[in-house]
């Protein structure tokens, strides 16, 4: 019988594990308002993207924040205070994560968040024990997507081929990272203009119960 399942699923953590993003984007908002920048959540998510927490400030800055010298400190207290009191899981999740190791599919967690950021999320929301040990952080890989460093560390992490892994991304920065590192991608596009993923050759889905039948469960 022809193998149809991968060896490896590779999970984003925000927005596709956890709703979070717009916790995330809440935190940003008000943060953002004390130094002269007013800008709403959903734009936040929208002009500001998903990458390094530098690069979102400095994207700020341009749209007229007078940030202070300590901010990435503040603004990373800010979010884990506000993660801490929990995020929902996305719904959905737990079912297909069960189901996929009852394949004996391996899984593991990348994302451009830090460590500490994902450890709060998962240990709040019941999710960090599916996952074991295996969370790759941009912030320790010092590549964040959409450059492909970060799945394909994961993926030599855990012995897999590029070809027998699939990424699980609802961001277009996640979905071109996967396309660069020649892994194939299933776009969640629940909260994500669907284009954006089928651009950069992600499948769109749009409900995590679909996950198990589209990676040939």
């Amino acid at each position: 019988m022809t193998k149809t399942t991968p060896n490896l699923i590779i999970f984003d953590c925000d927005g596709v594990l956890v709703d979070s993003v717009m916790a995330h984007c809440e935190v940003l908002s008000a943060n953002f308002a004390k130094y002269g920048l007013e800008i709403s959540p959903i734009d936040c998510r929208d002009k500001l993207g998903a990458g390094k927490m530098s690069e979102i400030g400095n994207a700020a800055q341009k749209l007229g924040a007078s940030l202070p010298d300590h901010w990435l400190d503040e603004i990373y207290y800010e979010i884990f205070t506000r993660l801490e009191q929990g995020v929902p899981l996305i719904d959905g999740i737990e079912d297909a994560l069960k189901q996929i190791k009852a394949e004996q599919i391996k899984i593991c967690v990348a994302s451009n968040g830090s460590r500490k950021k994902m450890e709060i999320m998962l240990g709040a929301s019941g999710l960090l024990s599916h996952f074991d040990e295996y969370i790759y952080s941009a912030h320790d890989v010092g590549v964040w997507k959409p450059d492909p460093g970060l799945f394909l560390h994961a993926a030599g992490q855990m012995r897999e081929d590029v070809s027998e892994c699939i990424v699980i991304e609802d961001s277009p920065t996640g979905a071109l990272a996967a396309k660069r590192a020649d892994m194939k991608c299933l776009g969640y596009a629940a909260d994500t203009n669907a284009n954006d993923l089928i651009s950069h050759g992600a499948t769109k889905f749009l409900s995590m119960r679909e996950i198990p039948k589209l990676v040939g469960i």
